[in-house]
Formats: structure tokens, sequence, C-alpha cells
């Protein structure tokens, strides 16, 4: 199976590449077919990619981009005039300008993602090769003519192009991180209503316009995009504040001596994992993480620390009203009230919990368990776990717990108790990496004794 798995990501690569290196190579071989419009997509494309954002570690980071290249997929006249362009044309103008507006970002040490230009070519490729070969023997305008069918066609294979697009990029995910494929595609799904939908819409609206006002319209219809993509950059930039202002009063427990150091990261990225392998889509997942960093910000109103900040160990009316507590805390900080919610149900019985709680209630014990001294803190933390289901923990959520430490990405408190590291990697979704509704993937790892 794993076997399996691995070569889905290196299938789609290998795919990717051959059928760019074939397209260069015909379309040097051939020569181009009206040079003029190539020249002008291949511009669009170009100064996409050099306005994208990041690395690509993300939902599309080149939505301009991407947009220009579906729009030349997609082009069958140029005001009025046919164009005579074919599969492997379109193929190769594409990745010619990616790798043209690529190349001051890998000079600064950003450069793109592998599986985004791998799926962008293959994406392209499918939406060319359903409609190039249609449209240039006159089959599509002998039935379709020039009226709304027309549109009407246009539109159908950007869609089954985004839903190919969503399918590769689920399937790449359960590669690297071995998280069940449908909720990765439901996820997918759901950001394709973000960035994706401006990226199709407007790769449509680029072709019909070209088909009637002619290259003029693409810096008419690009614009708007464009603004698009700079207010997606600074919301990002936002979104990240926004994390690493949660992230830092998670600490404060930390700095105070309440909790020991790196136990707010490691109960997040386990309950994070924990809530992608029981399917919960991004918004979920967001507020997971952020009531998992935020669980144990009551343990301030203490007068003397808890050892170890284990607070199982205190009479359920303290533990409920530091859970109280600590809601109020999120709440005055301005944070979503769906996180204070899971912060203030941490104490009550796990049946009468959201699912989000018993997901921060189980991967907390986990962590306090499994700090103990000793090769077995780990595996003894995951019998207890399993001994007290039905009581204090929710089976179903223990045996996720139990997957994701057995994929090889759940050491996170093996031994004596270690924080994991995260890593983000294309989702989504999300996702906008997370940005736009993904989430990254997590993997957890071994710390040093603290």
């Amino acid at each position: 199976m794993a076997v399996t798995v691995v070569a889905v990501t290196v299938a789609v690569r290998a795919a990717a590449a051959l059928l760019a290196v074939g397209a260069l190579g015909a379309t040097l071989w051939y020569g181009v077919e009206d040079p003029g419009i190539a020249l002008a997509f291949g511009v669009l494309i170009a100064v996409g990619e050099l306005a994208r954002w990041g690395s690509g570690k993300g939902r599309e980071p080149a939505p301009l981009g991407a947009a220009g290249a579906l729009a030349y997929a997609l082009v069958g006249e140029c005001a009025g005039r046919p164009s005579h362009h074919g599969v492997l044309q379109v193929v190769a103008i594409v990745v010619a300008a990616g790798l043209v507006g690529a190349v001051p970002h890998v000079a600064l040490g950003r450069g793109p993602c592998l599986d985004h230009i791998a799926r962008r070519v293959l994406s392209v490729g499918f939406a060319a090769l359903c409609f190039q070969p249609l449209y240039n023997s006159g089959q599509l305008t002998a039935v379709t003519g020039h009226g709304p069918a027309y549109a009407v066609v246009i539109v159908t294979l950007l869609a089954l192009t985004a839903l190919c697009d969503a399918v590769l990029a689920a399937a790449m995910a359960h590669d690297r991180s071995g998280w069940p494929f449908g909720p990765l595609l439901r996820e997918e799904l759901r950001g394709m209503s973000g960035v994706g939908s401006a990226v199709c819409a407007s790769g449509a609206v680029m072709a019909l316009a070209v088909a009637v006002a002619g290259l003029w319209a693409l810096p008419v219809f690009s614009f708007p995009l464009l603004l698009t993509q700079l207010a997606f950059r600074r919301y990002a930039a936002v979104r990240t504040t926004y994390r690493q202002t949660i992230a830092s009063l998670a600490r404060a427990t930390e700095i105070a001596g309440y909790t020991p150091a790196g136990h707010a990261r490691r109960v997040a990225d386990l309950s994070r994992a924990m809530g992608r392998d029981l399917g919960l889509p991004g918004p979920d997942l967001g507020v997971l993480e952020y009531a998992a960093l935020m669980h144990d910000i009551g343990q301030l109103s203490l007068v003397d620390p808890v050892p170890a900040g284990a607070t199982a160990a205190l009479p359920e009316a303290e533990q409920r009203r530091i859970a109280l507590l600590g809601g109020a805390v999120v709440r005055q900080t301005g944070v979503a009230a769906d996180v204070a919610v899971v912060v203030e149900r941490q104490a009550d019985p796990f049946h009468e919990q959201p699912l989000a709680a018993r997901i921060v209630r189980t991967a907390n014990a986990y962590d306090e368990m499994a700090r103990e001294q000793g090769p077995h803190g780990p595996l003894g933390a995951l019998e207890r776990l399993r001994l007290a289901t039905g009581r204090d923990h929710q089976p179903e959520v223990v045996e996720a717990l139990a997957r994701v430490l057995a994929r090889g990405r759940g050491r996170g408190s093996g031994g004596r108790g270690r924080p994991g590291t995260r890593r983000c990697a294309p989702a989504g979704r999300g996702s906008a990496g997370d940005v736009a509704g993904g989430v990254g993937k997590v993997r957890l790892t071994p710390r040093p004794p603290g």
C-alpha cells in the first residue's frame, strides 16, 4: 500500500515532466502558431508568476498566472479570427512563461513548489486537450455556434479542469501525509470556493473576451484579479500575525512556569492531526488548533502551579473553574467565540463536549501521560487512554490518536515528551495553505529531554 501511495506523487510529477518536455520539443520543432497570441498570454502568465506569494506551499499562489494559462488553453478566436495553436503549444507556452516568471523567486530562494507546477501542467493540458481538438476541427462551433452554448461549454470545461486539479491535489496530499483521501478531497473542493472560483471565472472571461475584443482584453480583465491577489497577500499577512499572537499567548503559561515547555504546541499539533484524521474541514481545524494552543491559559489564575501542569488530578470543580476562566481570557483576546467554547468545555464530561473539545482533551491527556520517564511512556499512555474510553474519552478520538501515532508522524510525546514540529504542504487548502481554507499537514518529531 505504501508503494502505491508513493507512486501517486512520482507518477504525477513524471507525467507532468514528460508532457512539458514533449510539448517544448514539439513546439521548437514545428514552430509557434499565432506568435502574437502566444506572446501576449506568455507575458501574462510570466507576470502572474512574478506576482505570486510565498513558496507555493498553500493553495494556488499565482492566481493570475493560473487564470492566464487556463484562458490560453480555451482560446479559439482572437478578435473574430480563428486561432490555430494546438494542445502541445499551449503546454509549452505555459511551461516556458512559468519558468521565466519563477527565475527571480528561485534566485531569492523561494522557488515554486514542484507539486503546484505538476498540477498546473496537467490541468492546463487537460483543458487544452478537451477544447483545442474540438475547436480546430470545427465540430465545437458547428454544434454550439458562438452564442450562449459556446460560453456554457467553456465554463463546463473549466469546472471539469478544477475538479481534476482538486483530485490531483488530494491524491498528492494523501501521498505526503497518509490522511484519508475523502476528507482531503472535500477540503480541496471547499477551497475552490475562494481563489479557485476566481481563477476559473477569470479564465473563462478572458477566453471569451479575447475572442471578441482581441488581446486588449487581457490587461483589462486581468487587472481585477491582480488586485484580488494583492488583497489575498495582505490577508495572508494578517492571518500570520494573528497566528503568531495566539502562539505567543499560549506560551504565557510556559513562561510563567505553569506548564512544561512545548506542551501547548505538542497538543496543538496532535489535535490538528487527529482532527484531520477524523475528517474535520479546514475552518474547524483552525478552531481546533487555536483552542489546543490556549487550552491551559486558565491556569494563570492559580496561585501555585500544578506540578507539570497536569490538572487532571485536581477536583472536578477546580478543573471546571480553570476551564471557564480560560474561556473568559480567550474571549477577551478577540479570538473567535468557537475557540473560547472549546476551551471552556475542557472539564465537561466527554459525551457533553463538542468534538473539538474531545480531541483537545485526549491530546492533552496523552501528552501529560507520555511525559513519564522510560521508553514505554507513549505506549503506556495510549493504553491508559484506551482503558479510559467510554468514561473519560471518546473511543473514536482515541483511535484517531492511535492512527496518527502509527503513521510515524505522531511520536510527539515519545520518551520524555517531545515537541512537534509543524510542516505545511499544499492542501489543500487549503491550503489557502491555511489561508484559503486549507490546512497544513502535521509531523511530530521527538524533542530533547526538557
